[in-house]
């Protein structure tokens, strides 16, 4: 497979740039794998394909707001500050990502807050917009930490190209998020009411939780025509025990068990044993998912539509057939389909 291969004319107007009014109501294409058919829904008649003692697999990662916004010493530029990662919390040490880069040098001084409340020294650089930053602040850990939530945006994707208003806050966070530390929410998860999770648990679904810290080398471009020679960035995983328990029963008695997402379908299959089941697991993911992929553990999968050349539609394609999906696109392009983020969803069976 090349990376010409998911090369599609998306237009404008169908990047999604507000989410649906509510959540369980984005559009739902479901394509059916065995009947080769393409079905239109609303989001909220995924359950209708679900029967009791199925599971849903979720990431119950929850977004900080890691986009912030500093002044350079002396001069004032104003520089966006994006957060990747804690590496030190006793030295308030931070991976981030700095816009303009150039301007940014070792030894370089930042102020945040209207107040300058708070300060950063530049102390290495790591990649071209990479840096490490020393946060200086006075108070407790607990304080620094809401510090960072105050200061902090909400880190809408650069494709939504628009200022984060209020709406974000809510809306780009699944209900079930519980464990910070993605600069990314994990989008398929965003259609779920809390209506529609109650809906399926009166129906007898499980709910099988684990955690990927989405980051941002989820969105990172593929450079390379062939895909085998693409890294993906490593991000943090845990499968408990207790979900690795559910879905092992649940794929021993033949159900249906459903990825919400590519950060789900990622963390399991980053964590199958020999015997084809899962292992439980906390530690680091850099899986690449691409056709051809032999599925392990999930057999029903729902997703967003992707941008051309994501490794995001690469592994839709992957798990539903690369020349079904691709028709799939050609149609939700024809009907209107919202794309990216906030856009619609498909659930491939």
């Amino acid at each position: 497979m090349k990376l010409s291969n998911f090369e599609f004319e998306l237009p404008e107007e169908l990047l999604a740039k507000y989410p649906a009014d509510h959540r369980d109501e984005s559009r739902l294409m479901v394509l059916n794998r065995k009947e080769g058919t393409i079905e239109h829904k609303v989001f909220k008649d995924v359950i209708n394909y679900f029967d009791e003692g199925d599971v849903l697999m979720l990431n119950n990662t929850k977004v900080f707001p890691a986009r912030m916004f500093g002044n350079k010493e002396k001069t004032g530029a104003r520089i966006e500050v994006f957060l990747l990662r804690e590496l030190n919390a006793e030295n308030r040490l931070w991976d981030v990502l700095v816009d303009p880069a150039r301007k940014i040098r070792i030894g370089n001084k930042l102020f945040f807050g209207e107040d300058d409340s708070l300060v950063a020294e530049v102390i290495d650089n790591t990649t071209s917009r990479g840096r490490t930053l020393r946060f200086l602040f006075d108070g407790s850990y607990e304080e620094f930490r809401a510090k960072l939530l105050e200061l902090g945006q909400t880190p809408l994707p650069k494709e939504i190209n628009r200022e984060v208003e209020e709406i974000d806050e809510e809306r780009y966070q699944t209900i079930f998020a519980k464990n910070e530390g993605a600069v990314a929410a994990p989008t398929a998860g965003l259609h779920f009411s809390k209506h529609l999770l109650k809906r399926f648990e009166i129906k007898g679904i499980d709910f099988a939780e684990m955690t990927l810290h989405v980051g941002l080398g989820t969105f990172s471009d593929v450079e390379v025509e062939d895909l085998s020679k693409h890294k993906m960035d490593s991000e943090q995983i845990d499968i408990p025990v207790a979900s690795a328990d559910m879905i092992n029963k649940a794929k021993a008695e033949k159900r249906r068990i459903c990825a919400v997402g590519t950060t789900v379908m990622r963390t399991v299959e980053s964590s199958v044993s020999s015997n084809q089941q899962l292992n439980p697991y906390n530690g680091w993911t850099n899986k690449f998912i691409f056709p051809p992929h032999d599925f392990s553990i999930a057999n029903a999968m729902i997703t967003n539509f992707h941008p051309p050349k994501s490794t995001l539609l690469m592994q839709a394609a992957a798990f539903g057939g690369y020349d079904f999906v691709m028709e799939a696109y050609k149609e939700a392009i024809k009907e209107g389909y919202k794309f990216s983020t906030y856009g619609d969803a498909m659930l491939i069976i």
